[in-house]
């Protein structure tokens, strides 16, 4: 290729790069001869390049004549000046109104070395103050924000996380760059992935989503199950013709205290409502010992599985009633003449209650089968939680209240062990009841003797 097809490629190479640059871009010579002229300057001015280029400065044309000297001057001493320069200069369009742009000028070295002219880039003031708005917004997101700020690319796997989402996962912002949200999450991994996934399709919800997760934090026994109140944006290249997704923003706020406070508020309700029925449904029974599982069905609603009733006969306990009992109407909580004592084996939750006489919290250890731990106790093999607790009346123990749930719930927690006395204290009246009027009508068949 000769010297001047080559000369021709680069001033074409030059042009096309100076076209597709996103700011205005002009040059000027070291007299101040416009040499370069590009179409985002157009656009904002209206002149073309043809007009501009070939000018000396902007007097005349593109600046008031009383701005020109001042204009001519800033801008041309920055081909003496070290480094960019930064000014606003209010500028003419075409059709005569005027514009304030921001310039970042700097010199331009000739093959000697000595300043050869000058460029200048600028850009709307308006439109600059936008991106510097932008480009603030995004750091303090990422540096001081008060809720957790997660950029999640199309993998679902964290790009960048502020300090806030950090502290949040216990763990450091590096540590949790690239790691699949699996390996972060024990619980709501499911939900969370769902959310990202609808982002990067169908876009963001309408509100805010709750999710409840469990964090895999290293060094704790238990987990942490919280609730995060989500936010999601989906990010899109703003360089491609056609959105390209990078990924989703995903911001979160720790609720768990007003979730939990509300969770207990209404536990509250339902349990003290419960009760409430059971009450007046008992109050419809003649027998104190038909009243009593009344109350017990009742209480187990929304509670527990299983309840089991041991009755205090000397020293030993006998099983007097099981629920759900599994027959139509209500089942004496009185042990049948010659009930045999329950063969509990020493450190049974339920002698540890009488010991105690107080509430006894156990469950299944991990890893370990469920339905044998059950056996071992002599409790239903479907159960992996239990709590006992005694049934007192008048200053005398009468017997043990063992409730049951099945591994899918909960371990039981201090707010349903006293929950669980509520309910022995109530059948345990009934009970006390139910003996002395045996004692008065020993006759009575509905009553063991």
């Amino acid at each position: 290729m000769s010297a001047s097809g080559r000369s021709e490629t680069t001033d074409d190479l030059l042009a096309a790069l100076l076209d597709g640059m996103d700011a205005a871009l002009c040059a000027f010579d070291a007299d101040g001869v416009i040499t370069h002229w590009n179409r985002e300057a157009e656009r904002i001015l209206g002149w073309s390049a043809a007009e501009a280029v070939g000018r000396r400065g902007f007097a005349g044309w593109a600046v008031r004549p009383a701005d020109a000297p001042d204009v001519e001057t800033t801008l041309m001493s920055a081909q003496d000046a070290p480094g960019r320069q930064v000014h606003e200069f209010a500028l003419l369009t075409k059709d005569g109104g005027r514009v304030l742009v921001r310039t970042q000028s700097a010199g331009v070295p000739g093959a000697d070395g000595r300043p050869a002219g000058v460029y200048c880039a600028f850009s709307e003031v308006h439109a600059q103050i936008d991106l510097e708005r932008s480009i603030a917004l995004s750091e303090a997101l990422m540096d001081d924000a008060s809720w957790g700020v997660v950029l999640v690319d199309v993998d679902l796997r964290p790009a960048v996380v502020n300090a806030h989402a950090a502290r949040a996962f216990g763990s450091g912002r590096t540590a949790l760059l690239g790691r699949p949200l699996g390996e972060l999450l024990v619980q709501g991994v499911e939900e969370l992935e769902g959310a990202l996934q609808h982002v990067l399709a169908e876009g963001p919800p309408p509100a805010p989503v709750e999710l409840w997760v469990t964090l895999r934090a290293a060094g704790e026994s238990v987990p942490r199950r919280q609730c995060w109140r989500c936010g999601f944006l989906r990010l899109a290249s703003p360089l491609a013709e056609e959105p390209v997704p990078l990924g989703v923003g995903w911001l979160f706020q720790d609720v768990t205290e007003a979730r939990q406070a509300g969770l207990d508020a209404a536990q509250l309700r339902f349990r003290s409502n419960q009760l409430h029925r059971a009450g007046r449904a008992a109050g419809e029974y003649e027998d104190p010992a038909e009243a009593a599982a009344v109350r017990l069905e009742f209480a187990l609603a929304g509670f527990a599985d299983h309840a089991l009733v041991d009755v205090a006969a000397g020293e030993r306990l006998v099983r007097s009633a099981v629920a759900p009992s599994g027959t139509a109407g209500p089942v004496p909580l009185l042990p049948a003449p010659g009930a045999i004592p329950v063969r509990y084996e020493p450190g049974h939750p339920a002698l540890q209650a009488l010991d105690r006489i107080g509430p006894v919290r156990t469950s299944a250890p991990r890893g370990q089968a469920a339905e044998r731990w059950a056996a071992v106790r002599q409790w239903p093999e479907d159960v992996a939680h239990g709590l006992c607790t005694v049934l007192r009346s008048r200053g005398r123990t009468l017997g043990v209240l063992t409730v049951l749930r099945r591994p899918s719930r909960p371990a039981f927690d201090a707010a349903d062990a006293a929950y669980a006395e509520e309910i022995a204290a109530r059948l345990a009246a009934d009970l006390d009841l139910a003996n002395l009027t045996n004692l008065v009508n020993p006759a009575n068949p509905a009553h063991g003797t």
